[in-house]
This record gives structure tokens, sequence and C-alpha cells, in this order.
């Protein structure tokens, strides 16, 4: 069989390429500009184009046919309609990367399924993943595109640390702190529920939907069936650093309003996802993937995240900005604690 992904190499794509590279069964092709390309197993096929480039694409992939195509970066629904006209008649089934912070916020009930509501009125890009779930839908329902959803949370790998809150350039800048014994800030009181996923874990769910007709026409979400708090989390990290956690709670409602204050507006990632407390159900998927599940669970994990971070200095990337946006925060909120 014949998989095209566009993308390929990025968080969740980049371990589902490497398990299928090792799959006989899978005849791998991927579509990018070609940036870590290093990364990328030599038996895979590799076009670098532009995916927006429609003749060009076109051109590239020739009379050639596909079983799967899979979408890891169309974030817009403009970029889901050009995968509609250039792979309406090439491939067997159309998998799309949406996301689980897509489902209705404020949450009804604390465990998700795939019919849980979708609505997000805190979060553009979750709104923006809705509007592509939408057409992709309709485009099933009345032109037989078709589509298969997935839905992942919180999906990492060795490049990057899971965090509740961070800057715009990564987690190492948190990391750092913790190292140095600074505080680090946690939203709320911790003690909220989110799952975490490492990427090999997350390939098997995925692997085993591509190619499958009982997975066209229906969404799944993908996630470890770990759940842990957000203390615990933090907690984790900090004893895999071998050092002391300075936690720093701030409510969520706070960070959400800093945009205007202090430069740094956590409304969508917070309010509209990592605050709320969530437990995934995932029996849809396990039906038709019975080997999904955690065998790299977050203690082992950030492990190994760890090492590859400190062992890779342009995954180490200093965030002055955000580091005095922790401190100012920290000050003024204690500032405000003394004068009471």
């Amino acid at each position: 069989m014949r998989a095209l992904f566009i993308g390929g190499t990025g968080t969740i794509s980049s371990a589902i390429v490497r398990r299928l590279s090792n799959d006989s069964s899978w005849e791998v092709w991927l579509i990018n500009r070609g940036s870590r390309k290093e990364t990328v197993p030599g038996n895979v096929h590799q076009i670098i184009c532009d995916i927006n480039d429609e003749e060009a694409v076109l051109k590239a992939v020739g009379g050639m046919t596909f079983d799967c195509v899979g979408e890891f970066i169309g974030f817009t629904v403009d970029q889901v309609e050009r995968d509609f006209r250039l792979f309406k008649d090439k491939t067997k089934q159309y998998i799309y990367i949406s996301s689980a912070s897509a489902y209705n916020k404020p949450a009804a009930s604390h465990v998700i399924t795939e019919g849980t509501t979708l609505a997000n009125p805190y979060w553009g890009y979750s709104r923006n993943k809705i509007s592509c779930e939408e057409y992709l839908m309709a485009r099933y329902r009345e032109d037989s595109f078709p589509v298969t959803i997935v839905r992942p949370s919180h999906t990492y790998d060795e490049r990057s640390i899971p965090l509740g809150v961070h800057g715009k350039k990564g987690s190492w800048q948190v990391i750092k702190r913790m190292m140095e014994g600074r505080p680090v800030i946690i939203h709320g009181d911790g003690e909220s529920l989110w799952h975490l996923t490492f990427n090999e874990d997350f390939a098997v769910g995925y692997t085993a939907l591509m190619g499958n007709r009982h997975a066209i026409g229906e969404a799944f979400q993908i996630t470890g069936d770990e759940v842990l708090t957000w203390n615990q989390i933090y907690q984790t990290i900090a004893g895999a650093l071998g050092v002391e956690l300075n936690a720093y709670h701030v409510s969520s409602e706070f960070l959400a309003g800093c945009g205007d204050k202090y430069g740094y507006d956590f409304e969508g990632s917070l309010t509209g996802d990592k605050a709320v407390s969530v437990t995934f159900d995932n029996s849809k998927l396990k039906r038709i993937a019975p080997d999904m599940k955690t065998t790299i669970p977050f203690s082992r994990g950030v492990r190994r995240a760890l090492e590859y971070i400190l062992d890779h200095e342009e995954c180490r990337v200093e965030d002055p900005e955000f580091d005095k946006w922790c401190d100012t925060v920290i000050e003024k909120l204690e500032s405000a604690k003394a004068s009471i």
C-alpha cells in the first residue's frame, strides 16, 4: 500500500513515518519543504515541494494514487479545500489531524468521547479545526470523499517537554528555571487532570486506522491511557532533573487575562484547553487498534526527552522575554498579597 503524508517530520508525524518505514506492507511518501531531511528514514520517498503550489504538487505526484493521504499541517479551511482539490480522485482515504481542544468548553462532562460536542469560544486555533472537520465531513457526505478525523490531545516527543505554561520558544526556559531552583508557574492549583501521549504510542493508534474501511467517515481521538495532574507532571519533570520543584500556582483566570497587561495571553491554551480536567474514553479506537496503549509512561518519556534536549544545543533556546514575564507576574502577585 502507498501512503502520502503532508508534512511528515513533525512531533506527531515523525513517529508514524518511522513506524511505517519498518513495515514492508507500506510505501511511504512525504511532501514538504525539506526541513529536517536528516530525520527521514532512507527508504522513505520525499517530494520537496510547497503544498500550496497545486500545479507543482500535481506534477510531482504524476499519475500516482494512494491508499492513504495524511494531513498533519492543515489548520484552516482553505488548506483542506486545497487538499480536496488535489486528492479527491487520488486517494482511498484522507486522514485529517484535528485536535482534542475542539471539544466543548466548558466541558459538560470530564469524560470525553468522540460524541462530545465541538465548541471552543476561547481559542481560534480550535475553532479553525472545527471548521476544517465540518468542511471535510460535508465532502464525505456529499462527494464520498473518504475522510477520517483524528483528534490528538497533548502529544510530545524527545525534542520538547510538555508544559502548561511556557513562552513562545518552547519548554527550555522553564526547565532552566527548575534547574536553577527558581519559581515555576503552574496554572490553577495544579490538580486538574491531563493526558500526555508519547508520539511512538500515538503512532500505534494512527497506523491502525490507515487503510481501514471501518475508519472512513468516522472521528477518533488518540491519547494515551495515563492520566496525571499538572502537579504530578511538573513533579515528574523535577524528579527526572534531580531537583526540588519550586512551584508557584497562579489562577488560570489571571493567566488568561495577561495579554493586555503583561504581553502573554493564555486564554486559548488554558481556558480553552489545559485548565479543564479531562479523561478520554478511547474505547472506539481500541476496537480497531487493540494494541493501542501507553507503553511509554511520562516518567520514562520525560527522561528520554531531557536526555535528548541536554545533548542537543538546538533544543535549548533561551527565552529571556518569557523569563522576565515569569518574574514580573510573581513579583506583582507577591506584592498584592503583601498589601492585603
